[in-house]
C-alpha cells in the first residue's frame, strides 16, 4: 500500500510539473533570411544546408506527372503544456530536383 501512495504522489507531481511546463519541437530557423537569400533553379542544397543546417526530414515528393523532388523539411514549434497557449509553429518545406537546385519551396506559420 506504501509503495503504491508513493507511485501516486510521484505521478501527480509529474502530471502537475507538466501542467506548468514549455514543450518545444524541432530546431528554430531563420525563415526571412532563407526567403531573402533563395533562387528557384539556382539555389544548391548545399547552400540551404549552410544557411539552415541539416535538415531534421528528409523524404521524396513524386508529382502527378511522376517527376520526383528530394523534399527537406525544416520545422519548429513550441507552446505550454497542457493548453499550448502562445503556441508557436513553423514549418519549411523545400524540393531539390535531382542535380541538387531548389525548384519549389513553401512555408506556414502561425505567426
Amino acid at each position: 500500500m506504501i509503495s503504491f501512495l508513493r507511485l501516486l504522489v510521484c505521478g501527480l507531481r509529474v502530471a502537475l510539473a507538466a501542467g506548468w511546463s514549455s514543450i518545444s519541437v524541432g530546431s528554430a530557423f531563420d525563415l526571412e533570411s532563407f526567403e531573402k537569400n533563395v533562387q528557384r533553379g539556382v539555389t544548391t542544397r548545399d547552400q540551404v544546408q549552410a544557411w539552415l543546417g541539416a535538415p531534421p526530414s528528409r523524404g521524396v515528393a513524386v508529382e502527378i506527372d511522376g517527376e520526383k523532388f528530394e523534399r527537406w523539411t525544416y520545422f519548429h514549434a513550441s507552446g505550454s503544456l497542457p493548453s499550448l497557449s502562445g503556441s508557436n509553429f513553423t514549418s519549411l518545406e523545400i524540393k531539390f530536383d535531382s542535380n541538387g537546385v531548389v525548384r519549389a519551396y513553401s512555408w506556414s506559420s502561425n505567426r
